[in-house]
């Protein structure tokens, strides 16, 4: 078995080696040994992932659609690793990275090893230094494989395996993301319409958690209160724990903060007994899929631009609503009254058995930016990516 292994990677020294040589040829000739059938086959899987992610977006099923999406993206990424340019681009970030390495190591044990290995490894290191000012690849490849046996002759003890490196790598970015998810940013994903048209069906968001105060993390939100607490304005746009159901999340538009009284009477809003004035906008078509026929069917309601209290957002309502959704509120000391943007097709503060009136430590934080959307005609909609949440 470790014959076979030593044997495999001799092959892809000898491979590496051919490829160099050739690629200071030219294209031409580093294609000739590459072999040019490699150039289509990131392309052509890309191809196949985003028809996967497509279909599957199309079904609303974005748990496989996205990781279909994130796929495809990642393979298209590196569409220009075959290529003459992709390979000796790779070849200098590998010889920089090590000489790199190698400065670091020789600073924190150049006592350790002794002054004549010492200048040993600098010599090395002006050697690649040289060969980086150069074209040819070929003079790089040598005298980077020429420090590499130097650094493993004198300082094998301090270098780190490829196993560790990535591990070190890998372990911490997985720390940073916990951490950032636990204090600063969530990623949330809105699986259904009541914030159209602010929030799409298949938008992913971040959520500002630190804006709000700081929340402990696994903290039951019905005992433990924010840190440096600073309560959400009329207008934002919110995610919180469903104080009936705190495994499910929700987002919706604050409508009402502590002491106010809300009047909700044909969809238009009063605040205070102030009228919330709104603009028609004229009709607004989207697309809902039927649980019972799977297919899409489009609705046409009328758009508005609302303006609560100074904040202009735009809402929808249906143009003949199936059941009323009036009512006079009096907000709570220490919760939130909050309604969808799809006026008639919300499950909010307004309505019985949805989530009430939000107190406030059960909210996460204010939508902040729409990082990706899936849906639409190409599966991604790329206009919608980096909007931020008004």
């Amino acid at each position: 078995m470790a014959n076979s292994e030593e044997a495999k990677q001799i092959a892809e020294e000898r491979h590496e080696a051919a490829l160099v040589a050739a690629s200071d040829e030219g294209a031409a000739a580093y294609y000739r040994v590459a072999g040019i059938w490699r150039l289509f086959l990131a392309p052509t899987f890309a191809g196949i992932l985003s028809v996967v992610a497509k279909q599957r977006l199309h079904h609303q099923d974005y748990l496989l659609g996205s990781l279909a999406a994130f796929a495809s993206l990642f393979v298209l990424s590196m569409v220009a690793s075959p290529t003459h340019w992709g390979f000796v681009w790779r070849i200098r970030s590998e010889a920089k990275g090590l000489g790199r390495t190698a400065r670091s190591l020789l600073k924190k044990n150049r006592a350790r090893i002794g002054e004549p290995a010492a200048l040993e490894v600098e010599a090395a290191i002006r050697e690649l230094d040289a060969a980086l000012g150069k074209k040819k690849l070929v003079a790089v490849q040598d005298a980077r494989v020429s420090l590499d046996e130097t650094l493993e002759k004198h300082l094998a003890f301090a270098r780190k395996s490829a196993a560790r490196e990535y591990t070190e790598s890998i372990g911490g970015m997985i720390l940073l993301a916990l951490v950032l998810r636990a204090f600063v940013f969530e990623p949330f994903h809105i699986p259904s319409g009541s914030m159209i048209p602010t929030l799409l069906v298949g938008d992913f968001i971040f959520v500002n958690k630190m804006v709000y105060g700081l929340r402990i993390p696994f903290s039951d939100p019905a005992k433990v209160h924010k840190l440096g607490e600073k309560p959400p304005e009329r207008g934002d746009v919110v995610v919180f724990i469903v104080p009936k159901r705190p495994d499910v999340d929700y987002v919706k538009r604050v409508i009402g903060i502590p002491g106010d009284r809300i009047e909700v009477q044909d969809n238009q809003v009063w605040v205070n007994g102030q009228l919330q004035t709104r603009t028609d906008l004229g009709d607004y078509t989207y697309s809902e899929h039927s649980e019972y026929t799977d297919t899409d069917l489009d609705v046409t309601a009328n758009e508005y631009s609302e303006d609560l209290m100074g904040v202009k957002h735009l809402i929808i309502t249906r143009k003949e609503p199936m059941y009323s959704r009036n009512g006079s509120f009096v907000v709570e000391p220490g919760r939130f009254f909050v309604m969808g943007d799809n006026r008639d097709n919300s499950m909010d503060s307004r309505v019985d058995g949805g989530p009430g009136q939000i107190p406030f430590s059960y909210i996460k934080g204010r939508a902040s930016i729409i990082w990706i959307s899936f849906g639409g005609e190409y599966g991604i909609r790329f206009n919608r990516m980096f909007n931020s949440v008004h």
